[in-house]
C-alpha cells in the first residue's frame, strides 16, 4: 500500500488547490519545482492531519 495521504484525506479546498496546481504544471512556462513544492506542502499538511499531529 502506498505511503502518505490518499486523495480522500484532503479537504475539499486542498483538493481544488492540488488540481489547480497540477493543471498549471501543464503550462509551457510553468515553474515545475515551485509548483511541486506547493503540492508537497499540501500533502504534508494532510498527512499531519491524518496522523493527528
Amino acid at each position: 500500500m502506498a505511503e502518505g495521504p490518499e486523495f480522500r484525506d484532503f479537504t475539499p479546498a486542498e483538493k481544488r488547490r492540488v488540481v489547480a496546481l497540477t493543471a498549471r504544471m501543464a503550462l509551457p512556462r510553468a515553474d515545475l519545482r515551485a509548483l511541486q513544492r506547493k503540492v508537497e506542502a499540501i500533502e504534508q499538511q494532510a498527512e499531519r492531519r491524518k496522523n493527528g499531529k
